[in-house]
Protein backbone atom coordinates (compact mmCIF):
# COMPACT_ATOMS: atom_id res chain seq x y z
CA UNK A 1 0.00 0.00 0.00
CA UNK A 2 1.64 3.60 -1.23
CA UNK A 3 1.15 6.38 1.06
CA UNK A 4 -0.31 9.47 -0.97
CA UNK A 5 -0.26 13.13 -1.31
CA UNK A 6 -3.48 14.26 0.39
CA UNK A 7 -3.40 17.81 -0.96
CA UNK A 8 -2.50 16.45 -4.82
CA UNK A 9 -5.68 13.58 -4.15
CA UNK A 10 -7.77 15.95 -3.05
CA UNK A 11 -7.19 18.42 -5.85
CA UNK A 12 -7.15 15.08 -8.19
CA UNK A 13 -10.02 13.73 -7.36
CA UNK A 14 -12.13 15.60 -5.13
CA UNK A 15 -12.40 19.23 -5.59
CA UNK A 16 -10.95 18.39 -9.03
CA UNK A 17 -9.64 21.98 -8.80
CA UNK A 18 -5.84 22.25 -9.80
CA UNK A 19 -5.74 25.79 -7.90
CA UNK A 20 -7.97 27.50 -5.89
CA UNK A 21 -11.68 28.34 -6.68
CA UNK A 22 -11.06 31.40 -4.42
CA UNK A 23 -7.31 32.26 -5.80
CA UNK A 24 -8.87 35.15 -8.62
CA UNK A 25 -10.55 36.83 -5.72
CA UNK A 26 -7.63 37.14 -3.80
CA UNK A 27 -5.69 38.19 -6.28
CA UNK A 28 -8.15 41.17 -7.46
CA UNK A 29 -8.48 42.47 -3.80
CA UNK A 30 -5.10 42.19 -2.82
CA UNK A 31 -4.37 45.63 -1.68
CA UNK A 32 -7.62 45.96 -0.09
CA UNK A 33 -7.24 42.75 2.16
CA UNK A 34 -3.54 44.38 2.94
CA UNK A 35 -5.14 47.84 3.91
CA UNK A 36 -7.53 45.81 5.77
CA UNK A 37 -5.30 43.37 7.54
CA UNK A 38 -2.09 44.46 7.56
CA UNK A 39 -0.47 45.77 11.70
CA UNK A 40 -4.03 44.99 12.92
CA UNK A 41 -4.94 42.42 15.80
CA UNK A 42 -6.85 39.50 15.53
CA UNK A 43 -8.37 37.42 17.17
CA UNK A 44 -9.59 33.79 16.60
CA UNK A 45 -11.74 31.58 18.22
CA UNK A 46 -12.03 27.86 17.68
CA UNK A 47 -8.70 28.56 15.56
CA UNK A 48 -7.24 24.85 16.49
CA UNK A 49 -10.06 23.21 14.11
CA UNK A 50 -9.56 22.58 10.32
CA UNK A 51 -10.97 25.63 9.13
CA UNK A 52 -10.28 27.69 12.17
CA UNK A 53 -6.20 27.24 11.34
CA UNK A 54 -6.38 27.72 7.61
CA UNK A 55 -8.33 31.09 8.13
CA UNK A 56 -5.42 31.92 10.08
CA UNK A 57 -2.95 30.81 7.33
CA UNK A 58 -5.07 32.81 4.81
CA UNK A 59 -5.33 36.16 7.24
CA UNK A 60 -1.00 35.84 8.20
CA UNK A 61 -0.11 36.30 4.23
CA UNK A 62 -1.31 39.74 4.86
CA UNK A 63 1.25 40.30 8.03
CA UNK A 64 -0.99 41.51 11.18
CA UNK A 65 1.03 42.85 14.30
CA UNK A 66 -0.82 40.29 16.59
CA UNK A 67 -3.04 37.07 17.03
CA UNK A 68 -4.21 35.84 19.60
CA UNK A 69 -6.01 32.08 19.32
CA UNK A 70 -8.50 30.96 21.37
CA UNK A 71 -9.96 26.65 21.58
CA UNK A 72 -10.96 24.20 23.82
CA UNK A 73 -8.89 22.04 22.61
CA UNK A 74 -5.23 21.92 24.35
CA UNK A 75 -3.68 20.08 21.81
CA UNK A 76 -4.96 20.98 18.86
CA UNK A 77 -3.45 24.69 19.56
CA UNK A 78 0.21 22.65 20.41
CA UNK A 79 -0.35 21.48 16.51
CA UNK A 80 -0.88 24.99 15.09
CA UNK A 81 1.60 26.54 16.43
CA UNK A 82 4.19 23.88 15.87
CA UNK A 83 2.44 23.90 12.37
CA UNK A 84 2.95 27.47 11.99
CA UNK A 85 6.99 28.04 13.28
CA UNK A 86 7.85 24.86 11.54
CA UNK A 87 7.37 26.35 8.27
CA UNK A 88 10.01 28.91 6.92
CA UNK A 89 7.77 30.88 4.52
CA UNK A 90 5.31 31.20 7.31
CA UNK A 91 4.92 34.61 8.79
CA UNK A 92 4.05 34.34 12.66
CA UNK A 93 3.73 38.30 13.94
CA UNK A 94 5.53 38.38 17.65
CA UNK A 95 2.47 39.09 19.69
CA UNK A 96 1.37 35.68 18.93
CA UNK A 97 -0.27 34.03 21.93
CA UNK A 98 -3.05 31.02 22.13
CA UNK A 99 -5.16 30.16 24.90
CA UNK A 100 -6.87 26.90 25.41
CA UNK A 101 -10.49 27.82 27.37
CA UNK A 102 -13.75 27.99 25.79
CA UNK A 103 -15.06 31.30 24.64
CA UNK A 104 -17.91 30.95 27.08
CA UNK A 105 -16.44 31.19 30.14
CA UNK A 106 -15.14 34.33 32.56
CA UNK A 107 -11.74 34.12 32.12
CA UNK A 108 -12.23 34.34 28.23
CA UNK A 109 -14.22 37.45 28.62
CA UNK A 110 -10.99 38.73 30.86
CA UNK A 111 -8.76 37.90 28.35
CA UNK A 112 -10.80 39.76 26.21
CA UNK A 113 -11.55 43.06 27.58
CA UNK A 114 -8.14 43.11 28.89
CA UNK A 115 -6.13 42.46 26.07
CA UNK A 116 -8.42 44.16 23.25
CA UNK A 117 -9.67 45.77 21.15
CA UNK A 118 -9.12 43.60 18.39
CA UNK A 119 -9.91 44.69 15.33
CA UNK A 120 -11.12 41.76 13.73
CA UNK A 121 -12.62 38.75 15.55
CA UNK A 122 -13.56 35.39 13.96
CA UNK A 123 -15.38 32.68 15.82
CA UNK A 124 -15.23 29.45 14.70
CA UNK A 125 -16.24 27.15 17.63
CA UNK A 126 -19.12 24.88 17.24
CA UNK A 127 -20.63 21.62 17.63
CA UNK A 128 -20.54 20.90 13.42
CA UNK A 129 -20.83 17.14 13.23
CA UNK A 130 -24.96 15.84 12.36
CA UNK A 131 -24.05 12.60 14.65
CA UNK A 132 -23.72 15.47 17.34
CA UNK A 133 -27.62 15.05 17.42
CA UNK A 134 -28.42 11.78 19.80
CA UNK A 135 -30.75 12.82 22.51
CA UNK A 136 -31.56 15.63 24.30
CA UNK A 137 -28.52 16.58 26.04
CA UNK A 138 -26.45 16.47 23.06
CA UNK A 139 -28.75 18.82 21.16
CA UNK A 140 -28.70 20.76 24.61
CA UNK A 141 -25.38 21.21 24.16
CA UNK A 142 -25.12 22.16 20.61
CA UNK A 143 -27.60 24.95 20.78
CA UNK A 144 -25.66 26.11 23.75
CA UNK A 145 -22.21 26.18 21.95
CA UNK A 146 -23.91 27.29 18.15
CA UNK A 147 -26.66 29.32 19.75
CA UNK A 148 -26.57 31.08 23.31
CA UNK A 149 -22.61 31.06 23.60
CA UNK A 150 -22.68 33.14 19.89
CA UNK A 151 -24.99 35.64 21.40
CA UNK A 152 -23.43 36.69 24.29
CA UNK A 153 -20.47 36.62 22.84
CA UNK A 154 -22.17 39.36 20.58
CA UNK A 155 -23.08 40.98 23.68
CA UNK A 156 -20.15 41.63 24.54
CA UNK A 157 -18.87 42.30 21.39
CA UNK A 158 -21.09 45.54 21.20
CA UNK A 159 -19.00 46.90 24.25
CA UNK A 160 -15.80 46.21 22.17
CA UNK A 161 -16.87 46.41 18.37
CA UNK A 162 -14.25 44.81 16.11
CA UNK A 163 -13.55 46.59 12.57
CA UNK A 164 -14.88 43.22 11.38
CA UNK A 165 -16.77 39.85 12.98
CA UNK A 166 -17.34 37.02 11.08
CA UNK A 167 -18.89 34.04 12.36
CA UNK A 168 -18.78 30.73 10.21
CA UNK A 169 -21.92 28.39 9.13
CA UNK A 170 -22.84 25.21 6.68
CA UNK A 171 -24.64 24.90 4.38
CA UNK A 172 -26.96 22.75 5.92
CA UNK A 173 -28.37 25.61 6.91
CA UNK A 174 -30.44 26.30 4.04
CA UNK A 175 -33.64 24.04 4.19
CA UNK A 176 -32.20 22.44 7.65
CA UNK A 177 -33.45 18.60 7.91
CA UNK A 178 -30.63 18.63 11.08
CA UNK A 179 -30.62 19.87 14.21
CA UNK A 180 -26.77 21.33 13.56
CA UNK A 181 -28.44 22.80 10.73
CA UNK A 182 -31.15 24.23 12.59
CA UNK A 183 -28.62 25.66 15.12
CA UNK A 184 -27.02 27.37 12.86
CA UNK A 185 -29.54 28.89 10.70
CA UNK A 186 -30.91 30.31 14.61
CA UNK A 187 -27.12 31.07 14.66
CA UNK A 188 -27.43 33.29 11.87
CA UNK A 189 -30.59 34.86 12.48
CA UNK A 190 -28.90 35.69 15.64
CA UNK A 191 -25.79 37.37 14.26
CA UNK A 192 -28.31 39.39 11.91
CA UNK A 193 -30.05 41.24 14.45
CA UNK A 194 -26.74 42.76 15.22
CA UNK A 195 -25.53 43.15 12.05
CA UNK A 196 -27.09 47.08 12.13
CA UNK A 197 -25.02 47.76 14.46
CA UNK A 198 -22.18 45.96 14.00
CA UNK A 199 -19.59 44.68 10.98
CA UNK A 200 -20.93 41.19 10.54
CA UNK A 201 -20.64 38.34 8.06
CA UNK A 202 -20.49 34.60 7.71
CA UNK A 203 -20.40 32.27 5.47
CA UNK A 204 -21.87 28.77 4.56
CA UNK A 205 -19.82 26.32 2.90
CA UNK A 206 -18.89 22.90 1.66
CA UNK A 207 -17.50 19.63 3.01
CA UNK A 208 -14.24 20.27 3.78
CA UNK A 209 -12.41 17.54 2.54
CA UNK A 210 -9.74 15.41 5.13
CA UNK A 211 -10.95 17.78 7.87
CA UNK A 212 -10.80 17.11 11.43
CA UNK A 213 -13.22 14.58 12.59
CA UNK A 214 -14.73 13.90 9.25
CA UNK A 215 -15.16 10.52 7.33
CA UNK A 216 -11.85 10.73 4.97
CA UNK A 217 -9.72 11.79 7.81
CA UNK A 218 -11.32 9.07 9.55
CA UNK A 219 -9.78 6.92 6.67
CA UNK A 220 -6.10 7.75 7.63
CA UNK A 221 -6.84 6.55 11.62
CA UNK A 222 -8.72 3.51 9.88
CA UNK A 223 -5.45 2.61 7.64
CA UNK A 224 -3.02 2.89 10.96
CA UNK A 225 -5.15 0.95 13.20
CA UNK A 226 -5.84 -1.66 10.74
CA UNK A 227 -9.39 -1.09 11.07
CA UNK A 228 -11.95 -1.38 8.10
CA UNK A 229 -13.40 1.38 6.06
CA UNK A 230 -17.43 1.96 6.22
CA UNK A 231 -18.92 4.05 4.14
CA UNK A 232 -22.44 5.89 2.53
CA UNK A 233 -23.30 4.87 -0.79
CA UNK A 234 -25.79 6.86 -1.48
CA UNK A 235 -24.66 10.52 -0.30
CA UNK A 236 -22.75 13.24 -2.37
CA UNK A 237 -21.89 16.58 -1.44
CA UNK A 238 -19.54 19.60 -2.15
CA UNK A 239 -16.03 19.89 -0.89
CA UNK A 240 -13.64 22.24 -0.69
CA UNK A 241 -9.90 22.13 0.41
CA UNK A 242 -9.12 22.81 3.50
CA UNK A 243 -6.49 26.12 2.30
CA UNK A 244 -10.19 27.01 0.38
CA UNK A 245 -12.20 26.47 3.55
CA UNK A 246 -10.16 29.47 5.50
CA UNK A 247 -9.78 31.51 2.37
CA UNK A 248 -13.68 31.61 2.30
CA UNK A 249 -13.95 32.80 5.48
CA UNK A 250 -11.24 35.67 5.57
CA UNK A 251 -12.93 36.75 2.18
CA UNK A 252 -16.27 37.19 3.92
CA UNK A 253 -15.26 38.33 6.64
CA UNK A 254 -13.06 41.19 5.30
CA UNK A 255 -14.81 42.27 2.04
CA UNK A 256 -18.53 41.40 2.47
CA UNK A 257 -21.09 44.22 3.39
CA UNK A 258 -22.90 43.47 7.11
CA UNK A 259 -25.44 40.77 6.52
CA UNK A 260 -23.98 39.15 4.00
CA UNK A 261 -23.93 35.54 3.73
CA UNK A 262 -21.29 34.14 1.51
CA UNK A 263 -21.00 30.90 -0.39
CA UNK A 264 -18.70 29.10 -2.76
CA UNK A 265 -20.04 28.84 -6.78
CA UNK A 266 -20.26 25.54 -7.16
CA UNK A 267 -22.60 23.39 -9.11
CA UNK A 268 -24.70 20.63 -8.78
CA UNK A 269 -22.50 18.44 -11.09
CA UNK A 270 -20.08 19.15 -8.96
CA UNK A 271 -21.18 16.99 -5.97
CA UNK A 272 -18.95 13.89 -5.16
CA UNK A 273 -20.81 10.52 -3.96
CA UNK A 274 -18.57 9.80 -0.93
CA UNK A 275 -18.45 5.94 -2.08
CA UNK A 276 -16.88 6.98 -5.52
CA UNK A 277 -13.91 9.14 -3.55
CA UNK A 278 -13.22 5.68 -1.44
CA UNK A 279 -12.85 3.56 -4.09
CA UNK A 280 -10.18 6.74 -5.98
CA UNK A 281 -8.74 6.81 -2.25
CA UNK A 282 -7.79 3.31 -2.56
CA UNK A 283 -6.63 3.17 -5.77
CA UNK A 284 -4.30 5.91 -5.58
CA UNK A 285 -3.17 3.98 -3.02
CA UNK A 286 -2.36 0.47 -5.46
CA UNK A 287 -5.02 -1.49 -2.93
CA UNK A 288 -7.88 -3.42 -3.80
CA UNK A 289 -11.46 -3.25 -2.00
CA UNK A 290 -13.66 -5.89 -0.47
CA UNK A 291 -17.01 -5.17 -0.16
CA UNK A 292 -18.56 -6.08 2.26
CA UNK A 293 -22.23 -6.59 3.18
CA UNK A 294 -21.98 -5.47 7.13
CA UNK A 295 -19.87 -4.05 9.78
CA UNK A 296 -19.27 -7.06 11.16
CA UNK A 297 -18.11 -9.13 8.22
CA UNK A 298 -15.84 -6.09 7.74
CA UNK A 299 -14.66 -5.99 10.80
CA UNK A 300 -13.75 -9.46 10.61
CA UNK A 301 -11.88 -9.50 7.64
CA UNK A 302 -10.17 -6.68 8.92
CA UNK A 303 -8.98 -8.41 11.72
CA UNK A 304 -7.98 -11.63 9.88
CA UNK A 305 -5.92 -9.38 7.01
CA UNK A 306 -2.99 -10.45 5.99
CA UNK A 307 -0.20 -7.96 3.22
CA UNK A 308 -2.19 -7.86 0.10
CA UNK A 309 -5.77 -8.34 1.06
CA UNK A 310 -7.62 -6.04 -0.36
CA UNK A 311 -8.89 -3.71 1.95
CA UNK A 312 -13.03 -4.68 3.50
CA UNK A 313 -15.24 -1.69 2.87
CA UNK A 314 -18.87 -1.50 4.05
CA UNK A 315 -21.07 0.56 1.83
CA UNK A 316 -24.16 1.12 3.42
CA UNK A 317 -27.58 3.32 2.59
CA UNK A 318 -28.05 6.38 4.92
CA UNK A 319 -30.94 5.78 7.57
CA UNK A 320 -29.60 7.93 9.96
CA UNK A 321 -31.62 11.10 11.73
CA UNK A 322 -31.01 14.17 10.21
CA UNK A 323 -29.14 13.13 6.85
CA UNK A 324 -29.62 14.51 3.87
CA UNK A 325 -28.77 13.24 0.58
CA UNK A 326 -27.46 16.33 -0.90
CA UNK A 327 -26.88 19.54 0.08
CA UNK A 328 -27.71 23.15 -1.07
CA UNK A 329 -26.45 26.85 -0.42
CA UNK A 330 -29.56 28.70 -0.70
CA UNK A 331 -33.02 28.59 -0.83
CA UNK A 332 -35.22 29.70 -3.67
CA UNK A 333 -36.30 33.23 -1.47
CA UNK A 334 -32.84 34.20 -1.48
CA UNK A 335 -31.55 37.34 -3.24
CA UNK A 336 -28.55 36.43 -4.38
CA UNK A 337 -25.28 38.51 -5.99
CA UNK A 338 -23.32 36.16 -8.12
CA UNK A 339 -21.29 39.03 -10.04
CA UNK A 340 -18.86 40.56 -7.61
CA UNK A 341 -16.65 37.63 -6.85
CA UNK A 342 -15.63 34.93 -9.35
CA UNK A 343 -15.26 31.99 -7.32
CA UNK A 344 -17.66 33.71 -4.55
CA UNK A 345 -21.80 34.02 -4.29
CA UNK A 346 -23.39 35.88 -1.37
CA UNK A 347 -27.07 36.08 -0.09
CA UNK A 348 -27.99 39.73 0.71
CA UNK A 349 -31.29 39.64 2.07
CA UNK A 350 -31.19 37.64 5.53
CA UNK A 351 -33.51 37.90 7.67
CA UNK A 352 -32.72 40.40 10.33
CA UNK A 353 -34.69 40.15 13.42
CA UNK A 354 -34.98 42.49 16.21
CA UNK A 355 -32.37 41.85 19.29
CA UNK A 356 -35.55 42.06 21.45
CA UNK A 357 -37.17 39.12 18.84
CA UNK A 358 -34.08 36.76 19.09
CA UNK A 359 -33.88 37.37 23.25
CA UNK A 360 -37.92 35.91 23.36
CA UNK A 361 -36.43 33.02 21.02
CA UNK A 362 -33.42 31.79 23.39
CA UNK A 363 -35.46 32.67 26.59
CA UNK A 364 -38.33 29.97 25.29
CA UNK A 365 -35.56 27.80 24.19
CA UNK A 366 -33.41 27.93 27.85
CA UNK A 367 -37.09 27.83 28.80
CA UNK A 368 -38.08 24.77 27.60
CA UNK A 369 -34.21 23.10 28.61
CA UNK A 370 -34.10 23.97 32.20
CA UNK A 371 -37.43 22.91 32.58
CA UNK A 372 -36.83 19.21 32.81
CA UNK A 373 -39.76 18.19 31.38
CA UNK A 374 -38.92 18.02 27.86
CA UNK A 375 -37.38 15.41 25.35
CA UNK A 376 -35.81 15.44 21.83
CA UNK A 377 -38.52 16.06 19.99
CA UNK A 378 -40.13 18.72 22.26
CA UNK A 379 -36.86 20.91 21.37
CA UNK A 380 -37.14 19.97 17.55
CA UNK A 381 -40.81 20.98 17.47
CA UNK A 382 -39.83 24.43 19.26
CA UNK A 383 -37.00 24.91 16.50
CA UNK A 384 -39.56 24.49 13.94
CA UNK A 385 -41.64 27.42 15.31
CA UNK A 386 -38.80 29.78 15.33
CA UNK A 387 -37.52 28.02 11.87
CA UNK A 388 -40.57 27.68 9.55
CA UNK A 389 -38.53 26.24 7.16
CA UNK A 390 -37.09 23.07 8.96
CA UNK A 391 -37.92 19.86 8.26
CA UNK A 392 -36.38 17.29 10.62
CA UNK A 393 -35.51 13.45 9.24
CA UNK A 394 -35.67 11.25 12.46
CA UNK A 395 -35.34 7.90 11.88
CA UNK A 396 -34.08 6.85 15.30
CA UNK A 397 -30.88 5.86 14.88
CA UNK A 398 -27.82 7.84 15.06
CA UNK A 399 -24.33 7.71 13.14
CA UNK A 400 -22.73 6.75 16.65
CA UNK A 401 -24.46 3.49 15.83
CA UNK A 402 -22.06 2.87 13.11
CA UNK A 403 -18.81 2.79 12.74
Amino acid sequence: MNLIDIPTFIKTHITKRPESLFLKDIENNKELLSKKIKDKSVLVIGGAGTIGSSYIKAVLKFEPKRLYVVDTNENGLTELTRDLRSDKDQFVPDDYKTYPMSFGDDVFRKMFVSEGPFEIVANFAAHKHVRSEKDKYSIEAMIENNVIKAKAFLDLLMQHKPEHFFCVSTDKAANPVNVMGASKKLMEEVIMAYSSDMQITTARFANVAFSNGSLLAGYLERLIKQQPISCPADVKRFFVSPEESGQICMLACMLGASGDIFFPKLEEEEMVYFNEITEDFFKAMGQKTDKCSSDDEAKSKAANMKPGDAYPVHYFVSDTSGEKLYEEFYTDTDKLDMESYAGLGVIKNAKREPVDKINETLKSLISLMNSGRYDKADIVNLLKVYIPDFEHIETGKSLDQKM
